[in-house]
């Protein structure tokens, strides 16, 4: 059985498929703003929320059915000058749980996401006071982690850039050496101001890991201590998602006409796979639109299964699949209000 979750700017619906085809579930949460979905260490299914009106929220299920809001969700209180606008990721460490958020903090849980505190190291770290939106707002939006030491993590920020901790959050580093920054920075902290889209880790090697940049494609081996271009064969560096399929090692993004025009070169909707590691990059498959083609993905909305499946959601309310590696796309049925996540569901 495969399971996603596709959250909308107007409720979430869940994909599965037995091998006779896919079926929907849906909408959840209808009319509310899904930004993520995660599980709890204790079993619980999480999927998060947004409302200009409302703010942010965490709710859970065990089942994926009735949704109970999480009464201390993630919160920067109301004597401060941060507001809590959205949560864009859940990330499971152990038996513990860190949101990123917009504004730009972290969060942990350690009773399976039913209360949550700052990290404050992160949170306020030195160069806070530099910290500047991207076009998507200011968001730590990625946290990942070395399986076989929980004590070093990495955390991307939108328009700031990476972190690194190897202390389990107790201090970070910025990690951004080699990655062309987009402005002109800022003269008191000057290794802010690069607008991380995606990062994502080789499983085996922690040290080897990916990014999705504003200003291109690159990789790092070092464990993010310097980064290094990597776009021979794509026809442009500017994107949001990057994934990886554990089952093969490809690599996958989906580029877009720099950050100005942000629509596929030439209106050709199209997905690039690199099987070597990200030294080169090829077109995928087939199946993609033989039509021009003017729609997005947003950072969160492509995942994998880790066993040749890749998912994303478009801006333009589509789904689209491969469980073969890349090697076939087919879009899913329905057409859903703009999609900001797609993750994989652990039934």
């Amino acid at each position: 059985m495969t399971s996603i979750g596709i959250g909308t700017l107007k409720g979430a619906w869940f994909a599965r498929n037995d091998g006779s085809g896919w079926e929907l579930d849906g909408p959840h949460l209808k009319g509310w703003q899904i930004g993520t979905f995660a599980k709890a260490p204790g079993g619980d299914h999480l999927l998060t929320t947004s409302s200009s009106w409302y703010g942010a929220a965490v709710h859970r299920s065990p089942d994926m059915g009735e949704w109970t809001q999480v009464v201390d969700g993630p919160s920067y209180g109301e004597n401060g000058d941060r507001k809590l606008e959205a949560i864009w990721t859940i990330h499971r460490s152990g038996d513990s749980l860190f949101a990123g958020v917009a504004e730009a903090g972290l969060f942990r849980s350690d009773d399976d996401a039913t209360t949550w505190h700052p990290v404050e190291s992160f949170n306020e770290h030195e160069t806070r006071p530099g910290w500047e939106p991207g076009f998507g707002g200011l968001a730590a939006h990625r946290i990942l982690q070395d399986p076989q030491n929980l004590e070093r993590m990495w955390v991307g920020v939108s328009a700031v850039g990476v972190f690194y901790s190897d202390d389990g959050g107790e201090s970070w580093k910025l990690r951004n050496e080699g990655v062309h920054r987009p402005g002109p920075g800022n003269e008191e902290y000057p290794g802010i101001g690069y607008c991380i889209h995606c990062i994502v880790a080789d499983p085996a090697d922690a040290d080897t890991i990916w990014r999705q940049d504003h200003t291109g494609v690159y990789r790092t081996t070092d464990g993010a201590q310097t980064w290094h271009r990597i776009e021979n064969g794509l026809p442009a560096g500017f994107g949001f998602p990057i994934v990886r399929d554990a089952a093969s090692g490809a690599l996958f993004v989906i580029p877009l006409e720099s950050d100005q025009y942000r629509l596929p070169v030439d209106g050709k909707f199209r997905v690039y796979r690199s099987t070597d590691g990200g030294d080169s990059w090829h077109e995928s498959g087939t199946g993609m639109p033989d039509v021009p083609t003017y729609t997005g993905v947003l950072r969160d909305a492509m995942d994998t299964d880790g066993d040749g499946g890749v998912f994303f959601g478009t801006t333009g309310g589509d789904v689209w699949a491969t469980q073969d590696g890349g090697d076939h796309w087919e879009k899913l049925p329905g057409m859903f209000p703009r999609i900001n996540t797609v993750k994989v569901i652990e039934e």
